[in-house]
C-alpha cells in the first residue's frame, strides 16, 4: 500500500479554490474549467476534477450531488449550510442561516446513529421558473 502524500497547495489548486470561493452558483466542474482557463489557458478538464476531489477530500471545498442532478456542483463555502435546489433550471442556492443543529441531534437520538454530519437540501421551483409555469 503506498503511503499518501501530503496535501501541497499548488499555483492549480489555488487558483481552483479561489474561483470556487468566488462563484457563488455551485459550478460544476465545467464551469470551473472554463473560468480557470481564463488565468491557466492550459489547464485541463481532468486536472480540474481531480484537483476538486482533492480539495474536497481535504475539507476546503464541497462536491453537492443535487436530487436529479446529472453533474456534481461544488461550493467554496465549507461553513454548515443548507441549500435549496429549483426543479426545474438546477439553481442552487445556499441557505446558510437555517438551525441545522437541533435537526442532526434529533435524527441521532431517533435513529441511534453516531452522526458524521449531514447534508440538507431543499426543492422546489425558482422565481424566474415560477414566471415560466403555467398553472
Amino acid at each position: 500500500m503506498a503511503i499518501p502524500k501530503p496535501f501541497r497547495m499548488t499555483t492549480q489548486r489555488k487558483i481552483i479554490l479561489e474561483e470556487l470561493i468566488f462563484l457563488r452558483s455551485h459550478p460544476t466542474a465545467q464551469e470551473i474549467h472554463s473560468v480557470v482557463r481564463q488565468r491557466r489557458p492550459r489547464i485541463s478538464l481532468g486536472t480540474v476534477y481531480r484537483n476538486l476531489d482533492l480539495l474536497c477530500n481535504q475539507g476546503l471545498a464541497l462536491k453537492i450531488a443535487t436530487e436529479g442532478g446529472t453533474q456534481n456542483r461544488f461550493d467554496g463555502n465549507v461553513a454548515p449550510h443548507a441549500h435549496v435546489h429549483c426543479r426545474d433550471c438546477g439553481k442552487l442556492v445556499d441557505l446558510p442561516d437555517m438551525p441545522q443543529d437541533e435537526l442532526e441531534e434529533r435524527a441521532a437520538l431517533e435513529s441511534g446513529f453516531q452522526m458524521l454530519g449531514h447534508r440538507l437540501e431543499f426543492v422546489g421551483i425558482c422565481p424566474v421558473c415560477q414566471g415560466k409555469t403555467v398553472v
